[in-house]
């Protein structure tokens, strides 16, 4: 029975990893297209993401409602320890245009939760804690190397562990969803 049960949380963590790349990928290469053509593929490309997530309840990917302020604040000091580098090397923060902001924040909850939230969970079923942080985060640095150049897959990197690490010590997602929001529109 165990076997059976392992063997089952090893095809889910097989069927959503297949799925949140392919998304990313594909969202990868639609935001080529010029002008309002990339917004369209980025806010649809957010919403594919999060339908990874479906089927999970919603205490499982870490989006309970308890001492939601202290996690929506734990998410603003995630947000400033992920944007200051950037913020350290340039002098004026960019400003997004409106469509391109509300893009940026639908692939960010998107992100969040596939990757810390039903990746996270499905891994974390099949290996534990230790697999949980380690695979969602070596999927979420992989799945940024078709948008991202190759000098900035360390960062990419660096924050998703980040990330997973707060989702695993704090078994919240509210906290990595508002950080990503706040570097995504940061930088």
């Amino acid at each position: 029975m165990l076997s059976v049960l392992r063997s089952h949380a090893a095809a889910r963590v097989v069927a959503i990893a297949a799925y949140v790349l392919v998304v990313e990928w594909t969202r990868a290469l639609a935001i080529q297209a010029p002008g309002a053509a990339a917004v369209i593929a980025l806010v649809l490309g957010g919403a594919a993401l999060g339908v990874a997530a479906v089927g999970w309840p919603a205490g499982r990917l870490g989006l309970g409602t308890s001492r939601l302020g202290l996690r929506l604040l734990g998410g603003v000091a995630l947000g400033v320890v992920l944007i200051l580098p950037a913020a350290a090397r340039s002098g004026a923060a960019p400003m997004l245009p409106v469509g391109l902001a509300l893009a940026a924040v639908a692939v960010s909850i998107g992100e969040e939760i596939a990757f810390r939230g039903a990746l996270y969970a499905a891994l974390e079923d099949l290996g534990g804690a230790p697999a949980a942080v380690v695979g969602s985060t070596l999927l979420w640095t992989l799945a940024h190397a078709l948008s991202h150049p190759p000098a900035f897959l360390g960062a990419v990197a660096a924050a998703g562990l980040l990330l997973a690490l707060w989702r695993w010590a704090c078994r919240d997602l509210v906290g990595p969803i508002v950080g990503h929001v706040i570097a995504d529109l940061a930088l």
